[in-house]
């Protein structure tokens, strides 16, 4: 049975691959970090399933912490080691770039060494992000598209990506790189744009009166769904070579559009009104606001717009996304109307 390492196994990307690796047959082994508050909701059903007390072990460790790394490496043996943490907010990483820095670039790197230094067979997936791009002027990008990172969390994933192809060249290493396009789920952070504007609209439509704040609404992204993602990190490293491949859908949304597919989808009747900051969407029958712009969500640096091109991907694993945008806001919108009626 092949061992699996899975850094960053409580967010949304390790609970999906984590569920994925155990029907592949592998063995999960996960880091978590010490906290006063428990925050393993999106693995509890894996953890506390007694058919996988064999399968499924949870581990404390920090990627700030190089010897916690080095000595559950040392314990576990893995064949292959997913680095899925990082600090993943875009707009947290102004306030903390530091520590955006230090988690997403130098966590990386303490993690090569230990596999350079203990045993150079250890597959190793870096999950990077389309904020590595910046503010380019592609339309689409792929792997050989320019990279100008325009926010700390980019410039710390790039610095990642980089690491990744120089152990991979230098020390003849099995690395790759995941350069995952935007992707949701029911199990998104509520920090996020998607799921914050799907969980203020479903209490919209179950009563509540509070209104939607968002910054950049004409922000255009390319929004995929992370189980579909989750298969293509998989697949990159069953991967006859390491190697780097974008993984997106190749389509475009906007955050305004995202909304008004989400609010159509709901039976919520709106009307955009107004310009620039004084824009918002208003119920056309009693003209109270649903959703409105705050200038404090805008970046210091916005990158307006990413659309991802994976033919790379296709070709060489055959990975293509199976979730088009409409299927994907609807699960959102089912699974946070369900948690609201347990």
């Amino acid at each position: 049975m092949k061992i699996a390492l899975v850094t960053g196994i409580t967010g949304q990307d390790g609970s999906y691959l984590s569920e994925l690796l155990i029907k592949k047959g592998y063995k999960v082994h996960g880091i978590i970090r010490r906290s006063s508050s428990f925050n393993t909701g999106r693995i509890d059903h894996l953890f506390n399933n007694k058919k996988l007390k064999n399968k499924f072990f949870l581990h404390y460790g920090d990627l700030l912490d190089g010897q916690s790394l080095s000595n559950v490496i040392s314990k576990i043996k893995p064949n292959v080691i997913y680095n899925l943490a990082a600090q993943s907010h875009v707009s947290v990483s102004y306030e903390l770039p530091e520590y955006t820095l230090n988690v997403d670039a130098i966590g990386t790197l303490k993690l090569l060494e230990i596999i350079k230094s203990t045993n150079k067979k250890i597959k190793f997936y870096q999950a990077s992000s389309s904020e590595i791009f910046g503010k380019n002027t592609y339309k689409t990008q792929n792997e050989i598209t320019p990279m100008i990172p325009s926010s700390p969390y980019g410039i710390a994933k790039l610095c990642s990506y980089l690491l990744v192809k120089m152990y991979r060249e230098s020390y003849g290493m099995f690395c790759s790189n995941g350069i995952l396009f935007n992707h949701e789920s029911p199990r998104r952070g509520g920090t996020f744009v998607t799921k914050k504007i799907i969980q203020n609209l479903v209490r919209r439509k179950h009563g509540s009166k509070e209104f939607l704040s968002l910054g950049n609404i004409y922000s255009i992204r390319d929004w995929g769904y992370a189980p579909d993602y989750v298969e293509g990190m998989y697949k990159i490293m069953q991967y006859k070579k390491p190697d780097d491949f974008v993984l997106s859908t190749n389509t475009t949304c906007s955050i305004k559009e995202f909304v008004n597919l989400s609010m159509n989808y709901l039976g919520i009747k709106y009307k955009w009104i107004g310009k620039g900051f004084k824009e918002k969407a208003i119920c056309p029958e009693n003209g109270n606001t649903i959703v409105k712009i705050d200038k404090k969500y805008f970046r210091p640096i916005d990158v307006s717009y990413l659309n991802g091109d994976y033919k790379k991907a296709l070709k060489a694993i055959g990975w293509k996304p199976k979730t088009k945008l409409k299927e994907l806001i609807k699960i959102m919108i089912k699974e946070e109307i369900n948690s609201k009626n347990k």
